[in-house]
Order: C-alpha cells, then structure tokens, then sequence
C-alpha cells in the first residue's frame, strides 16, 4: 500500500482589492515581527518584449531604478536603506518583480516610492545610455565570460521553440540594446507599466484598514491605463527529437540540458502538478533516481538536476513551458549513454511504480520548501503577487503544500511515461571543443 503524508497547511490570511485605476492590490496581514515586505509586480516579462528589442524586459527593469517623477537618480536606494530595509527587481520569463523589505514603520516610505516611479520613472538620454552599457556588461559577465554562461536558460529554448517570443535571447543582442531610444523606453512604460498591468501585494505587520488607506493616498491617483493584450506564446508540441550542441571555450566538462513539454501550468493545474513532482522524484537527493544510479552507481554524470519551468520557476510561469533536466558529465562523457540511462528510468518508472515511502519522502521534502519559501514576508508577498496576476488566487500560496503532497503515484507515472524521446529537445555543451 502507498504510504501517504499529511502535509501541514498555511493559513496566511488575503485580502483583495481593486483601485478605481486598476491597479490589485493583497494584503496578508502577519503581527508576529515588525516588518513587512512590499512587492509590486507588472505582467510583462522576456516573452513580452517585442521583435527587434530583445533584452528590453531587463533594460528596462533596469531604467526603473534610475529615479523616478519627484525623485533623483539613487533617491530609491538611499530612502529605502536609510529606512533600514533591502530592495531589488528582476526581469521573468513572463513578469518583472520591484520589491523591499523594511520595519513596519517605514511602510508607506516604501508605497510612495513604489507609486511615484508607477507614475512615472526618469527617462532620459542620459539613464538610457548608462544603463545600456550595464547590461551590455552583465551580458559579458555573466554569460560571454563565464563557463556555462546562459546555460541552459538561453541556450535550450531556441533548440525546443519556433516562435520569437518563446525562442529569442532574454537577455538580449547588443544590436538591440545599443539601438533603443528614449522614444521606445517611453513607449514600453505606457504600454506595460500601466497600474492596470501591475500587481500589489504587501505582507507581514500591517493593519488592513490603515494599510488600505495608504495605498489609496499613494496609489489612487497614478493615472488610470488598462492592460495591454498579452502576445500569443501559443506553440504546438514536438513531433520528433531536436537536438543541438555548442562549443563552450571556457567550460571544464561537457555538459547537456534536455526539456519536454509539459500541460499548461494554469489553465491545467492539475494535470501540471504531477510533473513538479516527478522532476522531485528523479533528481531530489541521493536517493532519488536519477542521482542514485547516474551519479552514484553508473559514474556517467557528475551532477543532474530536473525542474520546471526554464528559469526554475514552477508556480510563476505560463503555457508553453518544460520540464528540464541538466547534468554535467565527466571528461569524456558520452550524453548518448546518459540520455538512453534516462529513457529507461523513466520506462521502469511508468511501468514499475514507485518504490515503498518514495513519493511520501519526495512529497513532505518539497512541502518544507514551499513552506520555508514563504515563511518570511517578501517571500509571501512576491508569491501572492504572481499568484493573483496570473491566476486571480493569491491564497493558493496556502494550499500548494497540500496540493503537492495531494498528487499520486498513478499521476508521477502517467508524467514520466509522457517524457518520450520524440518530444525532447536537448542542447549539449562541447567542453572546449567544437560543436557539430
């Protein structure tokens, strides 16, 4: 017989709204430490950015730090840090996050910041081109410069995607950035950053009326724009093996990256979660599969790891995404070997079952990361933030952990016999070499 777990739920409470200009707004009120965290997130992403303006997503979430309607350039920085908190943003597959955490105290300090670079950041030739060279810099750092740079984020979607939105670079070429103007800048706010494209969400120790009244001072008259029509990133599925490999001059060990398509993670909720789980069961710990006889036994990988979603995100991401596995290989390592491994533990998977207390181990493993995800303020405040922009149900936060442990061993079967060779797309790193 299956052994289940119980899996203990969050009872964090929500309260929803809407301001006249459309901006939505979740509460999650939590007395027990003096803090809060802030998070407002606008549905427009990498998928978002339109041909001919790759990396834009990221520039410009750079370009909202750079000062804003009534503030200078660094005011953001020196106003939130003076308060004693921490800030950041960053760019998605399919939305951008802005967000703080500071004492209780300074919550409307960081609501007047939020909202006065919503009205409007500082556009100027000046930011643009500054900020420009410093992604043109990241860039280099962090993918041209680097082993396994963009690896596999960059590299595997325009091996599994035909379409632009799903396909083209994130991070964007230099042709792009280097040719954006103001004009481009100024039309990317109107068009995306409208409060009717943005989510609010605070959290921690707040009081919901007082809260409330300050996000209507703030935020209530940043003027009225609705959102825009999200692009289609509709894509059909594989119909046979695609397959590409790339020299890598600075990476040490071969390495590999393979996804397959998995059911829409909204709109297929349920048919979605058993892959979150399986990816768990293969690659979580020393004793999940994968690991086990890849790493340990075989000696064929040094390292694999299988998750959703390209950015590793697999409650913040929407249709079309993958479940993707990684795994770096010994010199000499033949992926070939390590693919037909794969293929086969997923066939004694499907076929076989799961072993005695397998499930239940992976299950109450992921449940105590969702939990401690969420255990601090701007965790939950990011989350429901997601949550109520893409689905309208911030309070699922609370029930992710139950879900998960919800989902069967019939269900984990059914998901690993549909990761079939004829749906992968994979993307090998040639150590050094020369791709063929």
């Amino acid at each position: 017989m299956a052994r289940t777990i119980k899996i203990p739920a969050t009872k964090y409470p929500v309260e929803r709204f809407t301001l006249d200009n459309g901006l939505r707004v979740v509460l999650a009120p939590d007395r027990t430490a003096p803090v809060v965290g802030v998070a407002v997130v606008y549905d427009v992403g990498i998928r978002s950015e339109p041909q001919g303006r790759t990396g834009f997503a990221h520039l410009f979430e750079h370009l909202m730090f750079q000062g804003s309607e009534n503030l200078e350039k660094l005011a953001h920085f020196r106003h939130v840090q003076g308060s004693g908190g921490t800030f950041n943003g960053s760019t998605h597959l399919d939305y951008t996050d802005y967000f703080e955490t500071l004492p209780s105290n300074a919550l409307e300090r960081a609501l007047f910041l939020e909202a006065d670079r919503m009205r409007g950041p500082r556009l100027t030739e000046e930011n643009l081109r500054n900020q420009v060279d410093v992604v043109k810099e990241e860039i280099r750092v962090n993918v041209l410069n680097r082993p396994y740079g963009g690896f596999p984020w960059l590299k595997l979607p325009p091996v599994m995607f035909d379409t632009f939105p799903n396909a083209h670079d994130g991070y964007g070429s230099f042709d792009d950035l280097e040719s954006a103007t103001v004009a481009d800048a100024a039309e990317f706010f109107e068009r995306y950053y409208a409060g009717g494209n943005a989510v609010l969400a605070v959290a921690g120790d707040l009081d919901v009326v007082a809260a409330t009244e300050l996000i209507e001072r703030h935020f209530g008259d940043v003027p009225a724009r609705p959102a825009p029509a999200r692009p289609d990133f509709a894509e059909p599925d594989l119909s046979a093996e695609r397959r590409e490999s790339y020299p890598d001059r600075l990476a040490p060990l071969p390495a590999f990256a393979a996804a397959w398509r998995v059911p829409d993670p909204i709109n297929a909720f349920d048919d979605y979660l058993p892959y979150v789980v399986l990816a768990e069961v293969l690659t979580d710990g020393d004793a999940s599969r994968l690991v086990e006889r890849l790493v340990l036994r075989d000696r064929t990988v040094t390292s694999i790891g299988a998750y959703l979603g390209f950015m590793g995100e697999p409650f913040a991401v929407r249709d079309p995404t993958a479940l993707v596995m990684q795994a770096h290989l010994p010199p000499g390592g033949d992926v070939d070997k390590v693919l037909r491994a794969i293929d086969e533990e997923l066939d004694r998977l499907a076929s076989g079952g799961l072993t005695a207390g397998e499930l239940a181990r992976t299950q109450a493993r992921m449940a105590t990361h969702l939990l401690r995800e969420t255990d601090a303020v701007l965790g939950r405040a990011l989350q429901m933030a997601v949550l109520e922009q893409q689905r309208g149900e911030p309070g699922l936060l609370n029930e992710l952990p139950r879900l998960v442990g919800a989902v069967t061993e019939e269900q984990v079967r059914a998901a690993a016999a549909a990761l079939r060779p004829g749906r992968r797309a994979t993307v090998e790193v040639i150590a050094g070499g020369a791709g063929r």
